[in-house]
C-alpha cells in the first residue's frame, strides 16, 4: 500500500512500545514515532492494518509539547527516537510506562524514580552498522535502517554510541573506499569497545562465515569478565553496576541461584566466597565464557548448562532472573511457585513480559520494590528491577 498522510491526529500519550498513540476519526488507533503527548500532527503511514496503523511524524501542526527539544542526530529515529524529549521527561515517562505495564495485569505498585548516571549520550558500547552506497559520490557510508522500512540511510554523525566506536566504523569504511570496494558485498559492521576504550570490530561479508572477533574484558564491581563482542553483554556498564549494587543489597540467603546467567556478570558480581552460588546458562557459547569467568572469581560457584532448573530451586534461596525479552518459561514460573524460594530478584529488559510473569508469582509473593533503570537513554527501552519476597 502506498503511504499517505493523515492530518490532525492528536497524540494522547506514549505507550510501552515507545510511540505516541492517537485515535483517528474512523476509530482506528495510530502508533506514531517522533511525537509527544498533546501534539497535533500529520504523519506518514508505514504499516496499515484493519484495527491500527503505524507511522512516522511528518509535521507538527500545533500544540508543540513543552518537553520537545531538538534531536541531536539526523538519524535519531533509527537509533534513539526519544532524542526529541528533555531528559527529565524521559525518566518520568519510563517510570510511567513501567507502572502501566503492571496495571495491565492488575498490579498497583509504588514505582521508584528511574535511576540514571545522567549520561544520556555516548554510552553504548556495542553497535552494528549497515553499509550504504552513494551513487553520486561513488563511495560507501556507514548506515542505519530507516524506521518502518528496509531502506538504508547514510550516517555522518551518531551520538548514541561511544566515540571510539563511531571512529572505528569511519576508519573501516574509509579503508573500504580506499580499496574501491562495493557496499553490496557486505552485510554489516559490528563494533564493540570496553570501558577503557579498547575496540573489537568485524566486517561481515555476504555469503561468508562471520570472522571471529577479539574478546574484550571489563571490570564490574571489582571483578574481571571476558566476553565475546558479538555475544550478550550489557551495553551500558556504569548503570548496570548501579543495578547490581541494588541486587546485592536484596540477597537475604546464603544460597543463590542465578538463572539465565549469561557470562556470569550478575551472580559472580553480587556474591561472596561464603555464599553458595549456582549459575545456569543453556547457551553453549555463553556457557564457555561463564566457565572462564568463574575460574577468575573468588566464589563458591556451581555451573550448569542443562535445562533441569527445577531441581536447583530450594525454599531457603535467593533466585536471580534476567531472562531475554520473551520473559521466563512458564514451566520455570510454575517451578518457582511450587518450591517458593525466599526471595526472587527479577531484572528485565521488557517490563511487559516481566509484568506477566510477576502477576503469576504474586500468588505466593509480595512485591517489595519496583526500580526502573535507564540502561538505554534516548530510547524507549527500559530495564526494570523487581524484588519479590515470599508471603
Amino acid at each position: 500500500m502506498r503511504s499517505q498522510i493523515i492530518e490532525h491526529a492528536t497524540i494522547e500519550k506514549i505507550v510501552p512500545g515507545g510511540q505516541g498513540i492517537a485515535t483517528l476519526k474512523n476509530g482506528k488507533k495510530a502508533f506514531i514515532w517522533g511525537v509527544l503527548p498533546g501534539e497535533n500532527v500529520d504523519f506518514e503511514i508505514t504499516k496499515n492494518k484493519k484495527s491500527y496503523c503505524e507511522g512516522i511524524v511528518k509535521n507538527i501542526i500545533n500544540d508543540i509539547s513543552p518537553h520537545r527539544i531538538k534531536a541531536k542526530d539526523v538519524c535519531y529515529l533509527s537509533t534513539s527516537p526519544w532524542q526529541i524529549m528533555d531528559y527529565n521527561y524521559e525518566l518520568k515517562q519510563k517510570k510511567a510506562l513501567v507502572e502501566e505495564c503492571l496495571k495491565q495485569v492488575h498490579i498497583n505498585a509504588n514505582i521508584l524514580p528511574t535511576i540514571t548516571d545522567n549520561k544520556d549520550f555516548y554510552y553504548r558500547n556495542k553497535m552494528e552498522y549497515a553499509l550504504y552506497w552513494d551513487n553520486d559520490k561513488a563511495k560507501i557510508y556507514p548506515a542505519f535502517r530507516k524506521r518502518g522500512s528496509h531502506q538504508k540511510i547514510p550516517v555522518t554523525q551518531s551520538s548514541i554510541e561511544r566515540p571510539e566506536i563511531f571512529a572505528e566504523v569511519q576508519n573501516i569504511v574509509q579503508d573500504l573506499n580506499d580499496k574501491n570496494e562495493e557496499a553490496r558485498k557486505y552485510q554489516s559492521i559490528m563494533i564493540r569497545c570496553n570501558q577503557k576504550g579498547k575496540v573489537s570490530s568485524a566486517l561481515f561479508e555476504n555469503g561468508k562465515s562471520h570472522p571471529k572477533m577479539q574478546n574484550l574484558t571489563d571490570v564490574i564491581l571489582g571483578r574481571k569478565y571476558a566476553y565475546s563482542p558479538n555475544g550478550f553483554f550489557q551495553i551500558n556498564l556504569p548503570v548496570y553496576e548501579l543495578a547490581l549494587k541494588e541486587i546485592k543489597q536484596n540477597i537475604e540467603t546464603q544460597n543463590i541461584l542465578d538463572l539465565y546467567a549469561g557470562v556470569g556478570s550478575i551472580g559472580l558480581s553480587v556474591t561472596s566466597l561464603e555464599q553458595k552460588l549456582i549459575l545456569v546458562e543453556s547457551n553453549k557459547d555463553a556457557f564457555q565464557e561463564l566457565k572462564q569467568n568463574s575460574k577468575c572469581s573468588s566464589c563458591n560457584a556451581i555451573l550448569d548448562k542443562s535445562e533441569n532448573v527445577p531441581s536447583y530451586i530450594q525454599p531457603e534461596q535467593t533466585v536471580i532472573l534476567d531472562p531475554p525479552r520473551a520473559g521466563c518459561d512458564r514451566k520455570l514460573i510454575e517451578a518457582l511457585i511450587s518450591s517458593t524460594p525466599k526471595v526472587i530478584i527479577y531484572l528485565s529488559c521488557n517490563p511487559i513480559t516481566q509484568a506477566r510473569d510477576i502477576s503469576i508469582l504474586m500468588t505466593k509473593y509480595n512485591l517489595e520494590k519496583v526500580q526502573p533503570y535507564n540502561f538505554f537513554p534516548r530510547t524507549p527501552h527500559i530495564e526494570n528491577l523487581i524484588i519479590l519476597k515470599r508471603i
